[in-house]
C-alpha cells in the first residue's frame, strides 16, 4: 500500500492479471511446465548494446535518449511491415535510428519535440513517412515535449530517480500513450531503463511487474507454460493481428501472473524475469514460431 492507503500501480496491476489469469477462457497455465522452469541465469545482467543504445558521457543527452525512446517503444504489431536494420528487430531498428540522430545532431530538446512531424521521425528511422506508426510516434515524441513543458529531461529523470513506481505514475497521469489500463507495460519500463542505462538506481525496481508485451508470452508459449485454445492457437499461427479484445488481454495478463509465480518460487524479482525472457526471445529457435501481433501503442 502507499502512505495514502492506496495500492501501488504494480500492486493494481498484479491484482488485475490475477483476477484475469482466474477467469481466463482462452489461456492457462500449465503449472508443471512452469514449475520445470530453470530461471537461474536471469539474475545475470544484461550487456549494454554500444551501437544500437545511446550510451553517452553527458548525462543529460542520455537522459533525454531514454524519455524519447520510452515514448515510442510500442508499435511491435506493426514491425514486419518496418524496414529493418541490419540484423536487428522493430525495437532494435528504432533505438539505432534514435541513437544515430543523438550521436550525428545531438538530443532533441523539448521545444524541438513539440514540433515534430511523421516525416521528420521517418527521416530518422528510415521508414516510409506514410508509415502509420510514423504519425504515432510523432505525437508520442510531442506529448513527450508537451509533458516536459520548459524542463529538462535530466531534471525530471533525476527529480524521481529514488522512485520507478512514482516516476510510472507521473507517466501515467501525463501522457495518453502510456495508459494501458490494467498492465502499465510502458510505464514501468521506464524506471528499469535509469539503472541500464547508468543514470540512477531506483530503491523501489523490485516493485515492479513483468513488462506486458508479446515477447514474453510467446517466450513463455513456447516453452509450454502458456496455452492457448485451438482457435486462438490457429489465429496466432496464421500470422493473422489480434484486436484488443479479451483473448489478446488475456495473453499478457496470464503471462505476467505466470511470471509472478515464478518469482515467488525462484525469489526472484519479475523484472530480472522479463529480461531473461524477453532475451530468450531473440534466439533463432524461439522467433521461428508466431507470436501474438496486436496494433497498439502500448507495446
Amino acid at each position: 500500500m502507499t502512505a495514502a492507503g492506496r495500492q501501488s500501480l504494480p500492486d493494481r496491476v498484479r491484482a488485475h492479471a490475477a483476477d484475469v489469469a482466474a477467469g481466463a477462457r482462452f489461456v492457462t497455465i500449465d503449472h508443471d511446465a512452469l514449475g520445470a522452469m530453470d530461471a537461474t541465469a536471469a539474475t545475470d545482467p544484461p550487456e549494454r548494446d554500444e551501437v544500437r543504445h545511446f550510451h553517452g558521457d553527458d548525462r543529460g543527452e542520455v537522459a533525454a535518449y531514454v524519455l524519447a525512446l520510452n515514448a515510442v517503444n510500442f508499435g511491435s504489431g506493426w514491425f514486419p511491415t518496418l524496414t529493418k536494420r541490419p540484423h536487428s528487430s522493430g525495437y532494435w531498428t528504432v533505438a539505432w535510428g534514435l541513437a544515430d540522430q543523438w550521436r550525428d545532431h545531438g538530443a532533441w530538446s523539448a521545444p524541438d519535440l513539440r514540433g515534430l512531424t511523421a516525416g521528420d521521425v521517418a527521416e530518422v528511422l528510415g521508414q516510409a513517412p506514410g508509415h502509420h506508426l510514423m504519425a504515432l510516434y510523432a505525437q508520442a515524441l510531442r506529448d513527450l515535449g508537451a509533458w516536459l513543458g520548459q524542463r529538462r529531461a535530466v531534471d525530471v529523470l533525476d527529480a524521481s530517480a529514488d522512485s520507478a513506481v512514482g516516476l510510472a505514475e507521473q507517466l501515467v497521469a501525463g501522457m495518453p500513450f502510456y495508459r494501458d489500463h490494467g498492465l502499465y507495460k510502458r510505464a514501468q519500463i521506464l524506471g528499469a531503463d535509469l539503472e541500464h542505462f547508468g543514470l540512477a538506481e531506483p530503491r523501489d525496481l523490485d516493485a515492479l511487474t513483468m513488462f506486458a508485451d508479446n515477447l514474453v508470452p510467446h517466450v513463455l508459449r513456447w516453452s509450454g507454460v502458456l496455452v492457448y485454445t485451438d482457435e486462438l492457437a490457429a489465429t496466432i499461427d496464421a500470422g493473422v493481428s489480434l484486436p484488443m479484445h479479451r483473448a489478446e488481454h488475456e495473453i499478457r495478463c496470464v503471462a505476467l501472473h505466470a511470471v509472478e509465480l515464478l518469482s515467488a518460487r525462484t525469489g526472484i524479482a519479475t523484472r530480472h524475469l522479463d529480461g531473461w525472457l524477453w532475451h530468450a526471445g531473440q534466439r533463432p529457435e524461439v522467433k521461428a514460431h508466431p507470436r501474438h501481433r496486436c496494433r497498439t501503442v502500448f507495446y
